[in-house]
């Protein structure tokens, strides 16, 4: 299909109805011909090609629809990736460079309401609410003994915007706070943490030195009674090694936002009572998804008209 003479807009994946008619949504098609799908399915390249042929600009809000240099050269009309996020390991960030195609996303938006989702993540694993939620739901009155949070350490991995706000909240609970940078973190310190923590939250970007960040080696070193929390990218942990560790009694649970194979869950983890599962929404509030969606609509607007946006990700690009 041919690009049309105006911009034409494509949300390929999942749009929330609740943002239809919004101004950042208003915004959007007043670039041109605007083409949005409330649904999920952009899965797999084949419908994601299919979904944002002939398109100008594509805005992204899913981290499992892959721009790759497959998709990115069979839809030679996509000249900007605007993601409603921070993350962009699900672009292919050389290919879209070399391949003219802009990307921006929309950095620190989300900090809040991703920490107060991984605060949450970890009240719920260290009181075990969810299960008892469903003993009580049985007509069980369950009684058993909680992890309190006041005086245990809590163990920060990525000290960006989120892990730092973790950080804060961490404290106003009474823990103490040990935090690693993959910037600066030396492996014999990472290990020195991973023994010391009775909470371990996430908060790396999805890189070469990231990717399978915890193993069944890092799971060995941690507490019997250490709980882990991962809301930044599912493939920093080996999920098998996850599932064994827990299966082995080696952690007392885990709270997980995101997972290696998205939106896939490892069946080991399903049926496990001290596991906490929730489907990448730490940042789903209504305030943030408003915000996002805003800079991501100003991203666009910017780009398709020829001008540099606030959020380019990768400046090399060959415009």
């Amino acid at each position: 299909m041919a690009p049309p003479a105006e911009p034409l807009v494509v949300v390929p994946d999942d749009f929330p109805s609740v943002f239809e008619g919004t101004p950042a949504h208003e915004r959007l098609k007043k670039l041109g011909e605007t083409r949005v799908y409330t649904a999920r399915g952009a899965d797999d390249d084949a419908e994601l090609i299919r979904r944002i042929d002939g398109a100008r600009a594509v805005l992204n809000i899913r981290a499992h629809a892959r721009f790759t240099d497959a998709v990115l050269a069979a839809c030679r009309s996509v000249k900007l990736v605007s993601i409603w996020g921070t993350g962009t390991d699900n672009v292919d960030l050389e290919a879209a460079g070399r391949r003219g195609v802009t990307v921006c996303n929309t950095p620190g938006v989300n900090a809040f309401a991703v920490a107060e989702h991984t605060l949450a993540l970890i009240l719920a694993a260290a009181r075990k609410i969810t299960r008892i939620d469903r003993e009580m739901r049985t007509g069980a009155w369950p009684r058993e003994l909680l992890t309190q949070l006041l005086g245990s350490t809590l163990g920060v991995f990525g000290t960006g915007r989120i892990g730092s706000r973790v950080a804060e909240l961490g404290r106003a609970f009474g823990m103490e706070v040990r935090t690693w940078s993959a910037r600066s973190g030396a492996a014999a310190v990472k290990d020195e943490i991973l023994r010391a923590a009775d909470v371990v939250s996430l908060h790396l970007r999805l890189a070469p030195d990231t990717r399978a960040f915890l193993t069944r080696r890092e799971f060995g070193l941690m507490k019997r009674t250490a709980i882990l929390v991962n809301t930044s990218r599912g493939p920093v942990v080996d999920e098998a090694a996850l599932v064994e560790a827990l299966a082995a009694k080696k952690l007392a649970g885990a709270a997980l936002d995101v997972y290696e194979r998205e939106p896939a869950v490892h069946p080991g983890l399903l049926p496990m009572p001290n596991v906490v599962l929730a489907p990448h929404i730490a940042s789903a509030t209504v305030r943030t998804r408003s915000e996002m969606s805003a800079m991501a609509a100003r991203n666009m607007a910017t780009a398709v008209r020829g001008g540099r946006p606030p959020n380019l990700v990768n400046p090399e690009v060959k415009r």
